[in-house]
């Protein structure tokens, strides 16, 4: 991205990219950057029988979570290899609630883990409700993954041939080439020929995005 940039003097307002790009440091790099970061993020609530974190409440002034009962979930520890602080109620209280099967199997008490960055991460799935998320998503879905997908699917993508970052940038662009000459070419069939060519190069969205 950085890279991309510097070359085109490009200063983007907002960056779109899939789940896999979502990763904290790269939201991190990419706010930090000024640049809002237009990524989904992983529903880890689906994923579990129990109640998930999002049904907890972070209350920042007491520094503690609190549960879907009500019952306080005071900090705990904090583990800085992982980048994150443990949250955990009191065991008896847990033991003791009527909904205990539905939130957890510890007799520990309910835990809930908080990134260091969950602030970034916060501001991130605020995105995800606003038009310019939305249209940003519906953009990537008509003219960025149909073409990850083709040269996947039809120029080879799905396996590098060679092994290195310069020979993948360059397998990379040699796809993408294919794609824009398909394109042109077809521009060329479908249109006049003394304007087909031109017209395209005026709507240079048409093309295979290439690969920095």
């Amino acid at each position: 991205l950085w890279r991309v940039c510097f070359r085109r003097k490009l200063r983007p307002r907002q960056v779109t990219g899939d789940t896999t790009y979502g990763t904290v440091e790269n939201i991190v790099a990419v706010e930090d950057a000024g640049i809002q970061a237009f990524f989904p993020l992983p529903d880890f609530d689906r994923r579990t029988p129990f109640f998930g974190k999002g049904t907890f409440t972070y209350d920042p002034g007491a520094d503690a979570y609190r549960c879907p009962q009500g019952q306080l979930l005071p900090r705990r520890k904090t583990k800085y290899t992982e980048e994150e602080v443990l949250y955990q109620a009191d065991s008896t209280t847990c033991n003791t609630c009527p909904v205990k099967a539905e939130c957890t199997k510890s007799d520990h008490g309910r835990m809930v883990h908080r990134s260091f960055y969950a602030d970034y991460l916060d501001k991130v799935q605020g995105y995800h409700e606003t038009e310019a998320y939305q249209k940003a998503m519906r953009k990537r879905k008509v003219w960025v993954e149909p073409l990850f997908a083709e040269a996947k699917e039809w120029h080879g993508l799905r396996r590098l041939r060679l092994r290195g970052l310069l020979n993948a940038n360059i397998q990379g662009l040699l796809i993408a080439a294919g794609q824009n000459l398909k394109r042109l070419l077809a521009a060329g069939r479908r249109h006049a020929p003394c304007g087909s060519l031109l017209a395209l190069l005026r709507e240079p969205w048409r093309l295979s995005a290439v690969y920095g």
